[in-house]
């Protein structure tokens, strides 16, 4: 079996894995168990004419192997599709809480996506107690802030390893009707169990004294929310993980697209993904956590089946302006607009022409939120678009979240958007936005051994331990912290038959049974 030798670099304590990596010496980065197939061909009970598309099988079923394929193939306990910060962090959650074997899969590499270009706020500020999300945030932003103190314990220092800040936050008002909007929000956060405040103008100008609201404007503040740097934070995760490496519980097969599954005739189970180069089995769940692609992956890893599998998915652009040594202005605190909130919990509107809360998917939303990372750089946002997989730098939306930013922070008129172009860093991702607003986190009906954790929005980083934990207590059968059910795949509409079979829509899933 070929081995890729991986350098890594300090430091990991074995007594504490998938915490803090530790590693003085190179890794043979073995993957899982290697089948001995140099000739082998798949082949299934029944006579099935296997049908080629680009050197890939057709994904109907797969029973046995004997010695005649090409194909090198892996077996794991776990197959996750998607290497950000959800699919990375799901692997940890069963690396840790199990003696399971895991494979990641990415057609790119960790931080290519929506994780690498998040501002990296971990915050409860703009959350609603009791909303459907509440829960399942509160329960991530204690497995963060757990983390970071197992860090903390073993003598390192949060801030370098996660980029760690305890900043607070601040949502922001500018008028008398924004204000009173957020005391009622306060007081919902106060009967939470939570501490938070509203700072009225004198008090905001003493917390942040280059924040401009006028004597109307005022603040929600929340001193317990967090900041992380959303690279750190994956690359510290991807180290942890590779500990486990020497022992076969752990591979990434970075650069290789899942291109289709194969299922067992015999138990309709999904036993293996296709990729453009393996055959990776699963032996108890494959989980798709591919982000905005996650629908484009299940549609091409299900196009020859009998299971058609349609995941409404969209990506969500965003812009992020990131700008190094700019001194004008200090933050004390993570700050958002309260016009953030309505922008980010919009839905999709019909068409173009609808009202209320409906989100045109013609126009973009430019809403100001301002940080400052763990190098003392100003990163502003943020923009909303559904312009499609384009990932290409609109400097219009770069001018808007930077008068936008102006609005707030005067100083910053003094400078134009042009005069940064040599100190700034401009960062493009697309959010997984699901037209209801809910990731879906869950089981694919159907398939017994196929889960989905997709569709965060921009709180993958938010959500992601707690997601992590939610899917791996659904594989390993333990109790939930969580109720999962808002997040389940499964939903009350039931839409029309087809003559192969009935077909479902299930939350956004099409399941064609035949």
């Amino acid at each position: 079996m070929a081995a890729t030798v991986l350098k890594f670099t300090p430091t990991l304590n074995f007594k504490d894995k998938g915490v803090v990596p530790h590693v003085n010496s190179k890794f043979h980065f073995y993957g899982g168990t290697q089948i001995d197939n140099t000739n082998a061909t798949l082949s299934c009970s029944s006579s099935i004419k296997w049908k080629t598309r680009t050197n890939q099988f057709k994904p109907v079923c797969v029973a046995a192997l004997n010695s005649s394929s090409e194909l090198n193939s892996h077996t794991f306990d776990v197959v996750i599709i998607g290497a950000g910060i959800i699919g990375l962090t799901i692997a940890r959650q069963f690396l840790l809480g199990s003696n399971l074997s895991v494979a990641v899969v990415d057609a790119a590499a960790p931080c290519a996506g929506a994780t690498g270009a998040g501002q990296g706020y971990i915050w409860k500020i703009h959350r609603n107690p009791g909303s459907e999300h509440w829960e399942l945030a509160m329960r991530s932003h204690q497995l963060w802030k757990a983390l970071a103190e197992s860090i903390k314990n073993q003598g390192l220092d949060p801030m370098q390893t996660l980029g760690w800040k305890e900043t607070g936050s601040l949502l922001v008002a500018r008028t008398a009707n924004e204000c009173s909007v957020l005391k009622s929000r306060v007081e919902q956060l106060l009967e939470a169990g939570l501490e938070a405040s509203f700072l009225s103008y004198d008090d905001l100008l003493s917390e942040e004294p280059d924040l401009m609201v006028g004597r109307e404007g005022g603040a929600a503040f929340v001193p317990d929310d967090r900041q992380i740097d959303a690279r750190r934070t994956v690359a510290f995760i991807e180290k942890a993980n590779r500990c486990f490496a020497p022992e076969g519980r752990y591979t990434e097969f970075y650069y290789e697209q899942a291109t289709s599954l194969l299922r067992s005739e015999s138990s309709g189970e999904v036993v293996a993904v296709q990729t453009s180069k393996n055959t990776l089995y699963g032996k108890k769940a494959i989980i798709v956590a591919a982000g905005c692609w996650s629908g484009s992956v299940l549609h091409d890893l299900t196009k020859h089946s009998e299971i058609e599998l349609d995941f409404p998915v969209k990506p969500r652009k965003g812009h992020l302006l990131v700008i190094e040594n700019f001194k004008s202005i200090n933050l004390n605190h993570g700050l958002m607009e309260l016009g953030y909130v309505n922008h980010k919990s919009a839905t999709l509107s019909s068409t173009s022409s609808d009202s209320g809360s409906g989100y045109n998917a013609h126009t973009s939303s430019i809403s100001m939120t301002a940080t400052m990372d763990m190098s003392g750089r100003l990163v502003l946002g943020s923009s909303r678009q559904l312009v499609g997989f384009n990932t290409e730098i609109d400097e219009s939306i770069i001018t808007q979240i930077w008068e936008r930013a102006g609005e707030f922070f005067p100083i910053l008129k003094q400078v134009s958007v042009k005069e940064l172009s040599k100190s700034r860093e401009v960062r493009v991702g697309l959010r997984p936005y699901m037209p209801d607003g809910k990731p879906v986190i869950g089981h694919v009906p159907g398939i017994s051994n196929m889960f989905l954790a997709a569709g965060h929005e921009g709180e993958g980083l938010t959500l992601a331990l707690g997601t992590a934990e939610l899917i791996a207590n659904m594989v390993l059968g333990n109790p939930q912290k969580v109720d999962p059910t808002s997040y389940s795949i499964v939903g009350p509409r039931m839409v029309t038959c087809l003559r192969a079979g009935p077909l479902f829509h299930l939350r956004g899933i099409l399941l064609l049974l035949v």
